[in-house]
């Protein structure tokens, strides 16, 4: 197979390949593994959502519970831990740490308190408009009137 960008080369595959579960005794046969893989390493360098892993590599609901279920039983550790070791022996693998120690903190006024911003009127709209149930007048004489 022709290497492609984010996808397995065949002497990756040969390692990788005595690492990964047969297929299961019942039930249907299981895509692929080279082609999951390939599309399970592509969303995983690319980042995308699953949703939008392109369709070579089948459908993603298929990518991920495999990816799913490859985590559960061990098989993504034991492979991750194959290919670092592997890597790591041949001088493939370059171990470096980045360190961050900015700090970003949010005003004091941020914590707490409803979301968003505070509608006001304008005092353009309220002229000749209808007066609320609040106006100025009632608010002075202080008392409601009922009728």
């Amino acid at each position: 197979m022709k290497g492609k960008r984010h996808e397995l080369t065949d002497a990756a595959w040969e390692r990788i390949a005595p690492l990964l579960p047969p297929d299961p005794r019942r039930g249907q046969r299981w895509r692929e593994h080279r082609t999951v893989l390939n599309g399970i390493l592509w969303k995983l360098s690319t980042g995308v959502p699953w949703r939008d892993v392109p369709a070579r590599y089948g459908p993603w609901q298929t990518l991920h519970a495999r990816l799913l279920r490859w985590q559960r039983d061990g098989t993504w550790g034991r492979v991750l831990t194959h290919v670092q070791q592997q890597s790591d022996a041949v001088g493939e693998l370059v171990w470096e740490v980045s360190v961050d120690s900015s700090v970003v903190r949010a005003h004091q006024h941020a914590a707490g308190g409803k979301g968003g911003t505070p509608s006001r009127r304008s005092a353009a709209a309220g002229v000749g408009s209808r007066p609320s149930s609040t106006s100025r007048a009632r608010a002075e004489a202080g008392r409601w009137r009922c009728a």
